[in-house]
């Protein structure tokens, strides 16, 4: 019981934040404010995430990888968090 239940919280955890990287991603196509309160928050929530990415993944030109790498591993856990449990 307890765990399906920390099994859920993990994954949907997952679900969030890789739908908030993911519009981060689609925001960076559009001028936006940084000094937005709703654009800082999504900042500081994806940051931590993206960081270790950024400093392992280079940026080819004007494209940053490290989303992508961030996307597919967050999807590749949350697929392997059943056999975790």
């Amino acid at each position: 019981m307890a765990r399906d239940v920390l099994l859920n919280f993990v994954s949907i955890f997952l679900q969030i934040l890789w739908l908030l990287i993911l519009v981060r991603v689609l925001l960076s196509w559009f001028p936006v404010d940084p000094r937005n309160p709703i654009i800082r928050t999504l900042f500081e929530i994806t940051e931590p995430v993206l960081a270790p990415f950024r400093r392992v993944i280079p940026r080819i030109g004007m494209f940053d990888l490290s989303p992508l790498a961030a996307l597919l591993v967050i999807q590749f856990v949350q697929q392997g968090l059943p056999r975790v449990f």
